[in-house]
């Protein structure tokens, strides 16, 4: 059963899981013919030996979070490097929180990319009893870069050997995890094993579930010496004080440069290692049950393990297939992975059961000022949704940064599920960098991965940075997701437009020699360069590949100049008659409502985050570039259509209620208020954005 308070049901994969324990305990109960003895022996059949349960063992479980007694803080490490891999530590680490009933110091050894990209997952997430320790996995690579490795880990597969060195003195012992297990248990029940070493263990590990250090897989197969089957190194329980003092750094180096005399490289990365000072020094490890490994390689025989044992603890993806391995019970252990795969991570942020927990700084704070709402004012969805933090996951998929250029502009835009099939057609248009934030459920952002991989347009891209807004509450926060975008684009200048407009194929080469020429850079003048908005109302439409042929296609009836039916304040200050005939970028004036595509340098101002839903979330925005004194130059030969779809669910609020339209007048009337404190005098002009406006489209 699932501890009081917990999400109530994890899906079909738990169901199959409840059944294999009934099962397997009316099959097998507790008779030590079939059973599961504690002791190991090291030869003969590993599996029926090994995988007693925890429960058989009875072990003293850690002090959980209960009022009056302290609480155990477990300590975690992890190897992880580059975006593919942050993604299986989120999900490992779900699972971890899913069934935790103790607080945690999670120790991760990350390059660059996996540190921004966890940074800022935690940092947002804010999961109350979480530590975080980083550790520069760069400044490690020379400790191990002396072992030739073909394993496709790589360097980073070799770290988890110089953990007893890196760690902090003072902690005595750690759990270290790959980044593709899966638990299904709490993880104090792994902790709890720690009881059962002798004096001279220090190393616990589940034996290897395949017959790899038998060396009997194929011809001429050369494994590192092992201890029988030897042992498995995704899950490890280090002693490290003892580690530390057997000479442990000594001992694996040894060992390592005098197999690799013989054996040129590890094909296993840690794992070989850790085997030949096992068979060298049996004494030193401590023999896990099964279940805290179960192992699915291409070659395993972890059957013999999962059919016997009354629970699984730990699901081991240790092939470079990964769920897509051929096991004929892969589909069951597939499920489970997904259903953490898919879980919604913001359950994950309360407290642990028993006694409070202390929260993250500004999970506090959030915290107060939500109590301090009033649930009966009109506008409290609003003024909630404004002080939601989401978990963010940036640069989702694979990324290569743009080149270094002094003119370079990227794409800054943001969407939602409903908007992904824009994407191809964006891509086709705009070959520069892009960032662009989505604003997806856990589930959808699965969805949308495998969008993007069985795009042959997306995945040919690699300089497009997509990053994750996890969604939470019912109104659509297009300023935060604009913000994430933008914070995240690594060009001088950013082009922000909006998803559902496709900008002129010659639209990326212009704006570059634009900037150029206009000496923006240089001059260090603030500039906003307006990229005049169209529109059709087709679906089917042939786009103009020149302005001579958009101006054809505007004078046929084709095309209209944005919203000009239904708000044509928000573009008429762009001058769409002078624009016809211009030859050379000229200066517009702001004017109430005003809301153009613009080029900014990096540096400009941030979205107003209190616009959520629909309605002045860009007017607002070109406000401030307007008290900053930005001029607004127009773009001679620039142009960006918008195409149809279907109306969002907020803009149809907007349209049916009167609640929803007085709210965005009051927010506008607050935005004013900020604006006069910080302008003082020079935000009066602005007075005339907050008369009430008639209804847009």
């Amino acid at each position: 059963m699932l501890p009081r308070g917990r999400p109530r049901a994890l899906g079909a994969a738990t169901l199959l899981l409840v059944v294999v324990v009934v099962v397997g305990f009316f099959l097998f109960g507790r008779d030590p013919e079939y059973g599961l003895q504690a002791t190991a022996t090291l030869d003969g059949d590993p599996y029926g030996s090994r995988n007693r349960s925890t429960s058989d063992l009875q072990p003293l479980l850690p002090p959980k979070c209960e009022v009056g007694v302290p609480s155990q803080l477990l300590h975690v490490a992890i190897v992880c490097a580059g975006h593919n891999s942050s993604r299986e530590v989120i999900t490992l680490v779900k699972s971890v929180l899913f069934y935790r009933k103790n607080p945690l110091h999670l120790h991760l050894v990350t390059d660059a990319v996996a540190r921004s990209i966890l940074e800022t997952l935690f940092r947002t997430w804010m999961v109350p009893a979480v530590i975080i320790r980083f550790y520069d996995a760069e400044e490690l690579k020379p400790l191990i870069s002396w072992i030739p490795n073909k394993h496709y880990s790589g360097l980073y597969g070799l770290m988890k050997l110089v953990l007893p060195s890196i760690l902090p003195l003072s902690l005595a012992r750690v759990v270290v995890l790959d980044t593709d297990v899966t638990f299904s248990s709490d993880i104090a029940e792994l902790w709890a094993l720690f009881a059962h070493f002798s004096d001279k263990q220090v190393i616990g590990l589940v034996e290897n579930q395949s017959d790899w250090y038998l060396g009997n897989l194929w011809k001429n197969h050369k494994p590192w010496p092992a201890l029988g089957r030897g042992f498995n190194t995704g899950v490890i329980l280090l002693q490290l004080d003892r580690l530390r003092q057997s000479g442990w750094e000594q001992m694996w180096k040894l060992m390592a440069k005098r197999e690799l005399l013989t054996l040129q490289a590890t094909s296993l990365a840690d794992q070989d290692v850790f085997n030949a000072v096992i068979k060298e020094h049996p004494e030193l490890v401590h023999p896990l049950p099964c279940v805290w490994n179960v192992q699915l390689s291409d070659h395993t025989l972890a059957e013999r393990c999962y059919l016997e044992a009354a629970d699984l603890k730990v699901i081991h993806w240790n092939s470079p297939k990964k769920l897509r391995v051929k096991n004929k019970h892969a589909e069951f252990f597939r499920n489970l992975h997904l259903t953490f795969l898919g879980y919604d991570g913001k359950l994950l942020r309360r407290e642990l059961f028993g006694c409070p927990s202390q929260l993250p700084a500004k999970a506090e704070q959030l915290q107060q000022a939500m109590s301090q709402l009033n649930e009966e004012e009109p506008c409290f969805e609003f003024r909630q949704q404004q002080l939601t933090v989401h978990r963010v996951h940036i640069t989702f998929l694979p990324h290569q940064p743009p080149p270094p250029r002094p003119h370079d502009v990227t794409l800054v835009a943001q969407l939602s599920m409903d908007r992904l099939q824009m994407l191809e057609a964006l891509c086709r248009h705009w070959p520069g960098p892009m960032s662009l934030a989505l604003y997806l459920t856990d589930a959808e952002a699965q969805q949308f991965l495998h969008f993007v991989e069985t795009s042959p347009v997306l995945s040919a891209r690699k300089d497009v940075a997509y990053h994750i807004v996890y969604r939470e509450g019912p109104l659509y926060p297009v300023n935060q997701l604009r913000n994430v975008a933008l914070a995240q684009a690594l060009t001088p200048y950013v082009f922000l437009s909006d998803i559902d407009f496709l900008p002129a194929y010659s639209l990326y080469d212009y704006l570059r020699a634009s900037i150029e020429q206009l000496e923006l850079s240089s001059l260090q003048r603030k500039a906003a360069l307006v990229v005049p908005a169209f529109e059709t109302l087709h679906y089917r439409f042939s786009f103009p590949n020149s302005k001579a042929e958009l101006l054809t296609l505007l004078d046929a009836g084709s095309l209209y100049t944005f919203r000009y039916h239904e708000w044509p304040q928000g573009h008429a200050p762009t001058d769409y008659a002078r624009w016809r005939e211009a030859q050379a970028p000229y200066r517009v004036q702001w004017a109430a409502d005003y809301e153009p595509y613009v080029v900014v340098p990096l540096d400009c101002p941030r979205y107003d985050p209190r616009f959520v839903g629909f309605g002045w979330n860009k007017v607002a925005h070109i406000i401030e570039l307007d008290a900053q004194e930005y001029e607004l130059l127009v773009l001679p030969e620039a142009f960006s259509i918008h195409l149809p779809h279907a109306p969002s669910l907020d803009i149809s609020r907007f349209r049916s209620s009167p609640t929803y339209r007085d709210c965005l007048q009051a927010f506008k009337e607050e935005f004013h208020q900020d604006l006069s404190r910080r302008y003082g005098a020079a935000a009066l002009k602005y007075l005339t954005a907050l008369q009430p406006s008639q209804s847009r489209a």
